[in-house]
C-alpha cells in the first residue's frame, strides 16, 4: 500500500511538472528517489552546483536543477538525520553516482541507489525473530563406507620347469617310388643300377613281361636284358624303349604310363604298322628321359 501512494505521488508531481514547463518553455532536470525514512537530509553535488534536500514524510525527495547542467557526473550522499526517527542499525553509506532514467522533450529524470548501508547483524535494541526462515539447503548426511577388506596375500609362484630339449624330428628317408623319375635305357644298363629292377629281373624273358603276343613277336627265349639293349630295328626299338618304360612304371608311381598301360601299348604298336610301332617308340622314348 505504501509503495502504490509514492507511485501515485511521484505521477502527480510529473504532471505537474510537465504542465509547469509547457507554460515556461525551459529545461529542466529533475532528481526524484524515493526514500525509506522521513526527515533525512539528501546532498546532491556536482563540479560547480551542491544542493541539499530533506526527505518528506512519504520518505521520498525531489531536487529540481533549472537550465541543462549535466547531472551524470553527480553524486548523492546522506549529510545527517535532520529531525526523521532513527532507524534499526541504519547509517549512511558511500555517495552514488546518479542515474539517468529517461528522457522526454526538455526533461531528464534521475534516480539514485539506496543511500544507506545496512550493518550485516542487527542493532542490540532492534527486535528479533523468534523463527528464523530454514535455509534452502539441505545439509546431506555423511555417507558411511564399509572398511576396506583386508588385503590378500598370495603364496610366491612355484618355480618354472624346464623341460629337456626335444629330440631331433625323425625325417624319413627319400621314396623313389613316389617321386616323378624316369631313367634311359642307358642307366638301366649300368652295373649299379641292376638292383633297381623291380618285379622283373634282366633274364626275365619278354614273353613273360608282355604277354602272349610279345612272344609272337621276339621269341619265348629273348631276355629283358637282351631286349634293352636292342637297336637297329624299328621292333628291337620298341622293345628297348618299352622294357625302359616298364623299369621307369615299377619304379615310380607318377611315371607318365602304369605297368598296365605300357604292356597295353606295346601289344598295340606291335600288331600295328611299322609307322605305328615307329611313333610308339618315340613316346615311349620321350617318357623315359
Amino acid at each position: 500500500m505504501d509503495s502504490l501512494l509514492k507511485v501515485l505521488i511521484a505521477s502527480i508531481l510529473l504532471l505537474l511538472v510537465a504542465f509547469v514547463e509547457e507554460t515556461r518553455g525551459d529545461a529542466m532536470h529533475l532528481l526524484l528517489c524515493f526514500f525509506p525514512h522521513s526527515g533525512m537530509k539528501v546532498r546532491i553535488t556536482c563540479d560547480s552546483t551542491e544542493r541539499e534536500e530533506t526527505t518528506n514524510w512519504f520518505g521520498s525527495y525531489t531536487i529540481r536543477f533549472e537550465g541543462s547542467p549535466d547531472l551524470s557526473r553527480c553524486y548523492a550522499q546522506l549529510s545527517g538525520n535532520g529531525q526523521g526517527s532513527t532507524s534499526c542499525g541504519a547509517v549512511p553509506g558511500p555517495a552514488q553516482q546518479l542515474r539517468l532514467m529517461f528522457r522526454m522533450f526538455d526533461m531528464e529524470m534521475y534516480a539514485v541507489d539506496s543511500l544507506l548501508s545496512q550493518p550485516a547483524q542487527p542493532m542490540s535494541f532492534c527486535p528479533r525473530s523468534s523463527n528464523p526462515p530454514p535455509s534452502p539447503y539441505r545439509r546431506m548426511p555423511t555417507p558411511v563406507f564399509p572398511p576396506s577388506p583386508p588385503t590378500v596375500t598370495f603364496p610366491p609362484s612355484p618355480p618354472r620347469v624346464t623341460f629337456p630339449p626335444s629330440p631331433p624330428r625323425f625325417t624319413f628317408p627319400p621314396m623313389p617310388f613316389f617321386e616323378a623319375s624316369a631313367c634311359p635305357h642307358e642307366i638301366w644298363t649300368r652295373p649299379e643300377y641292376r638292383c633297381h629292377w623291380r618285379l622283373v629281373q634282366p633274364d626275365t624273358k619278354v614273353a613273360v613281361a608282355f604277354g602272349v603276343i610279345a612272344a609272337r613277336r621276339y621269341g619265348t627265349d629273348m631276355s629283358l636284358w637282351q631286349g634293352i639293349q636292342g637297336r637297329g630295328d624299328i621292333y628291337r626299338t620298341l622293345l628297348r624303349e618299352g622294357t625302359t618304360a616298364l623299369l621307369n612304371s615299377y619304379n615310380s608311381i607318377q611315371f607318365r604310363y602304369p605297368a598296365l598301360a605300357v604292356v597295353d601299348r606295346m601289344n598295340w604298336a606291335i600288331t600295328g604298322t611299322p609307322r605305328q610301332a615307329l611313333l610308339m617308340a618315340l613316346r615311349f622314348k620321350r617318357a623315359n628321359s
